[in-house]
């Protein structure tokens, strides 16, 4: 829940830092916040409780007695609502907001334009005619360019047509979590480690996979191979610092990457198996 909050509170700051952000839009992830705390609430109070320590200490902090604290979370109906809690969806925003906020000439580090880069990449490499492959979307040759362009949003529909005619499973992947981020679509938390690095793999792919010594030179030399093989690839996460580094050079905003890091590394903490050497 505490990794949820900070993901949630960082979401709060991204938007509130645009001036033409709507109210509605920041109580959005205000309510969330409130509810979350409400529920991380009854879970330090139940958690006060099972380790035997007297509920009058939190008298102070909560300025609620002990006997309402008592009365107000029982511990099996506050066990029974925490199993059964759901995470937050709201990672990136909604839908609604992406629409609404986004500029009329988009920087090309904001994920929709990573995504249309990425299709762009996709179409380019599969040799088809722009026609052809609108002709097999159904739709009008100048409504593909656009997409592609960026200067228009893709359907997730739309999304998986062009990977199909265009790409292969593994570059339907890379676009299908591009269009999550894009569209603050929840993305899979059953295996956070693959999805943080198929996103690095998919924002690499976008830039035209740039060879590894072009990636190094446009960190400034600020990680080293080993590290960037492993942001990649694994064994295990490295820290936040290499994946900020990383985003950067990817034309990517490194925000963006921070909750999907945080997914990653909650269980355990930042996990490396490499030597001490391999990092200089």
């Amino acid at each position: 829940m505490a990794v949820d909050a900070v993901r949630i509170a960082e979401t709060l700051a991204a938007r509130a830092s645009d001036p033409n952000a709507a109210t509605t839009v920041l109580l959005e992830c205000t309510v969330q916040l409130t509810h979350l705390m409400q529920d991380t609430t009854a879970a330090l109070v139940v958690r006060q409780r099972s380790r035997g320590e007297p509920l009058s200490d939190l008298e102070p902090v909560l300025k609620v007695s002990a006997d309402r604290l008592r009365k107000k979370y029982p511990p099996r109906t506050v066990d029974r609502d925490l199993a059964t809690r759901k995470r937050p969806a709201l990672a990136f925003g909604s839908q609604r907001a992406v629409k609404r906020s986004m500029p009329k000439k988009a920087s090309l580090r904001d994920p929709h334009q990573r995504l249309a880069c990425a299709l762009t990449v996709m179409w380019k490499r599969s040799g088809i005619p722009q026609h052809e492959l609108a002709k097999h979307m159904n739709i009008h040759r100048s409504y593909l360019s656009r997409i592609l362009s960026g200067e228009r949003s893709a359907t997730l529909s739309y999304v998986e047509l062009i990977a199909k005619q265009c790409g292969d499973g593994t570059e339907t992947e890379f676009a299908t979590l591009l269009w999550k981020i894009a569209a603050d679509d929840p993305v899979s938390t059953t295996d956070p480690v693959h999805t943080l690095r198929t996103y690095f793999q998919a924002l690499n792919y976008a830039a035209g996979s740039p060879r590894e010594d072009r990636i190094l030179l446009s960190t400034r030399r600020g990680i080293t191979i080993d590290e960037l093989r492993q942001a990649f690839h694994g064994p295990g996460v490295p820290e936040w610092k290499v994946y900020h580094r990383l985003a950067t050079a990817l034309q990517s905003k490194p925000e963006i990457a921070r909750p999907l890091w945080r997914n990653a590394t909650s269980d355990h903490g930042p996990v490396s198996t490499l030597s001490a050497e391999a990092f200089g």
